[in-house]
């Protein structure tokens, strides 16, 4: 016994040594006896083995089972790591372990750790070779909270979108609220705007604030035009349009001069009422005379269009098609657009436009909520036949008579994003007033319908973007004499279930990424490459596997490229919020569009701030004539963009549109300062996940004078409009310095 006691006690003395030796130089692969894996080898290996055998028996090498992480590797074995020469028994490893001698080696240099764990044969086996497992066991346990936590959705403002959502979310396997709850959801779903709940501080809402108003007829028409004004090319997608009655004067003039030069010309127009919906208060005209422009005592809002007289037909009926766009987020723009959609067929064979079918509504106007009431309305549960129908199942049967697909879809993307980079300016004024910077708020993000004609020779029209799309997955059906009900409509299910369940898995809280670049909206500079987002979301699988591929395709910015060059009005509506001074203001007053017009040093000797407060109230006039709803006085985004071009066009008279822009542009944002662009986006960003610290920070530029928004608000409020006469000097400093 008084062997075994010493040989135990020059093990001790021999294992302290070395823990030493290790803690003064550092322990090196070829100072310990430990086959060190080939360059080839993984760097870090899963499992290492220590042998411990008892005194009677035969001292020996062993190694230990591969482990889970061994078979996903690469296969290749990693020697055991071994003592040579000792041999340790049951009562020294206790002794060891009392010392606090545990089987740990600490190795200097490479901050890893190879902790030992003792399995049923007395070996000691080491895990997480590269990791402390302290830190391990909170990775695992973080993962294992995300995978039991099913993600929860307020569906209580959910409408008619209700089945639809309620069959997604069985889906995904998350949990429905139907009736709210007191503690935040992840998601709110809302049938109509951003505002049916008001109490929302957090998580993700599927509207946008303004979305209704900015995708009106007039608020729709007046952005596209703007970036007709810009871009003509880009944008001839997009019919003709007048608005009425502030321009029906200039409607009338310029169809009668077109009859006069021609008098074989008899175009017809189209009347669309300006929050009109499911093609209520729709008429075709031949001549302005047939205008209805009174509804009672009131004049009529409403937007006059070319028609389209020659579409593509199909079974010689007239259709369009109803595409679902996401906008996922404002800031980064993240676009993606629905692999399947709908086409509505009219119900009554096509013929062009005359003064004798002007009335035919059946003919003329592919609304589904007109045509499902005409005798010759085809309910089928086939996707191919019927008077609604998907998308795919037309675009084969053009493919089978030749019609080059890729290029069709090809423009329809093109026209999706240009659509929207045109409305994305205003909804920045829009949410920055509901959720300024440093307020609470959630996220937001929305599905849109895009309603889309072919022309005959196969060019893609917009006819107009819907903030409701409908998302009712059943119609309504006589089933006796004066007896409906609503029955399964298989392909709205088809394509709206899908629609709506790829939307929540790619706004999925646990899914989401930061974006690690952001882009400036009208360009790059000196080639700098176009940071893409990853679409491993859009092409592995779910890891539920009983889920199908992602319907929903990202645009993007996948075609950043192609499309960025046309963001210069977003960055024009950046520089209006940047001097709109106080929070969840619309409008831009006199005094910050004099310290708009004196910080970017636009007035001279031939342009006084007389000559500034004279188109100030010029344009504010005529826009607020043009806007009898407007409640806010000041001058709006559009007005703004109007004033803008005008000082573009004063200041750089020998270029072009797009160019006297774009240099005005580039003036005012290197008079601001290099960091304007970066204040804004974060300013704008739809996600709040900052801190308010650093938010703060971030809304400082260069100069602290014009970085601190304070100047902006006093100089917004009358009390210091009074001060300012008082000490004209004082402001002036403050804002050009």
């Amino acid at each position: 016994m008084s062997d075994h006691y010493v040989k135990v006690k020059v093990q001790l003395e021999q294992m302290k040594s070395l823990g030493q030796d290790a803690e003064k130089e550092g322990v090196d692969a070829e100072q310990v006896p430990v086959s060190s894996p080939t360059a080839s080898d993984s760097p870090d290996p899963s499992s290492i083995t220590i042998p411990a055998t008892d005194a009677s028996k035969p001292r020996s090498k062993s190694r230990s089972k591969p482990g889970k992480d061994d078979k996903n590797s690469s296969g290749k074995q990693i020697s055991d790591l071994s003592l040579h020469g000792s041999v340790v028994s049951a009562a020294a490893e206790k002794n060891l372990n009392r010392l606090g001698y545990e089987r740990t080696l600490h190795i200097r240099g490479t901050g890893k750790i190879l902790q030992g764990k003792k399995e049923t044969n007395g070996n000691y086996v080491t895990i997480h070779a590269s990791k402390n497992n302290q830190e391990a066991r909170r990775e695992d346990g973080f993962k294992l909270a995300r995978k039991r936590r099913p993600v929860t959705v307020d569906t209580s403002k959910a409408k008619t979108s209700l089945e639809a959502l309620k069959i997604s979310i069985r889906q995904l396997k998350w949990k429905e609220f139907p009736l709210g709850r007191r503690a935040a959801c992840d998601i709110y779903w809302h049938g109509v705007s951003f505002h049916d709940n008001e109490n929302i501080v957090s998580g993700q809402v599927n509207k946008f604030p303004g979305m209704i108003e900015m995708l009106r007829k007039i608020n729709m028409s007046r952005a596209v035009r703007t970036m007709q004004e810009l871009f003509p090319e880009e944008y001839d997608f997009y019919p003709r349009s007048w608005i009425l009655p502030e321009e029906y004067q200039q409607f009338s003039t310029q169809i009668r001069m077109v009859k006069e030069n021609d008098a074989t010309v008899n175009p017809t127009f189209i009347v669309k009422p300006d929050g009109g919906s499911q093609g209520d208060g729709i008429y075709l005209i031949r001549d302005p005379s047939d205008l209805k422009l009174m509804a009672g005592s009131q004049a009529k809002q409403s937007v006059v269009q070319e028609y389209i007289q020659k579409p593509l037909l199909i079974d010689k009926l007239k259709f369009d098609i109803r595409l679902y766009v996401l906008i996922k987020s404002l800031e980064p723009l993240e676009i993606y657009i629905a692999k399947e959609g709908l086409t509505r067929f009219c119900t009554e064979p096509y013929q062009e436009p005359s003064q004798k079918n002007l009335s035919h509504v059946f003919m003329h106007l592919t609304n589904y909520s007109l045509n499902v009431h005409s005798g010759n309305f085809v309910h089928s549960d086939s996707q191919s036949t019927g008077s609604k129908r998907t998308l795919s199942s037309v675009l084969y049967r053009l493919a089978a008579k030749g019609v080059d697909i890729k290029r069709v879809w090809s423009d329809i993307i093109a026209l999706v994003i240009k659509t929207a980079i045109a409305v994305v300016p205003e909804l920045k004024v829009y949410y920055q007033a509901d959720i300024p910077p440093g307020k609470p708020g959630p996220t937001c993000f929305q599905i849109l319908g895009f309603d889309i004609l072919l022309m005959k020779n196969l060019k893609p029209v917009l006819l107009e973007v819907n903030s409701n799309p409908s998302m009712r997955i059943e119609h309504e059906q006589e089933v006796a004499p004066g007896v409906f009900e609503y029955v399964p409509s298989p392909v709205d299910e088809e394509v709206k279930v899908g629609v709506i369940r790829d939307t929540l898995r790619l706004m999925d809280p646990g899914h989401r990424k930061p974006i690690i670049a952001q882009i400036r909206a009208g360009g790059f500079e000196h080639g700098e490459e176009i940071p893409m987002e990853a679409e491993s979301q859009e092409r592995s699988p779910e890891e539920n596997g009983s889920l199908p591929s992602l319907c929903l395709k990202q645009v993007y910015p996948k075609y950043t490229k192609q499309f960025n060059y046309l963001r210069l009005v977003e960055r024009i509506a950046a520089l209006f919020i940047r001097f709109l001074g106080v929070k969840g203001n619309m409008r831009l007053g006199p005094t910050a569009f004099r310290t708009f017009i004196r910080t970017c040093k636009l007035s001279n000797s031939n342009f006084t701030m007389a000559s500034v407060d004279i188109l100030y109230i010029d344009i504010t006039r005529r826009w607020s004539g043009a806007m009898p709803d407007s409640r806010e006085a000041g001058m709006g985004l559009q007005a703004f963009v109007e004033a803008f071009f005008y000082l573009a066009g004063r200041r750089f008279k020998s270029l072009a549109l797009k160019e006297q822009v774009v240099s005005l542009l580039e003036l005012c944002e290197a008079q601001l300062g290099p960091q304007s662009g970066v204040e804004d986006r974060r300013s704008l960003s739809c996600s709040r996940a900052l801190p308010r610290a650093v938010k703060a920070q971030t809304l400082c530029l260069t100069n602290p004078q014009l970085g601190s928004p304070a100047p902006l608000r006093r100089a917004a409020s009358q009390d210091y409009r009074l001060h300012q006469r008082l000490k004209p000097r004082t402001l002036r400093a403050n804002v050009e310095n």
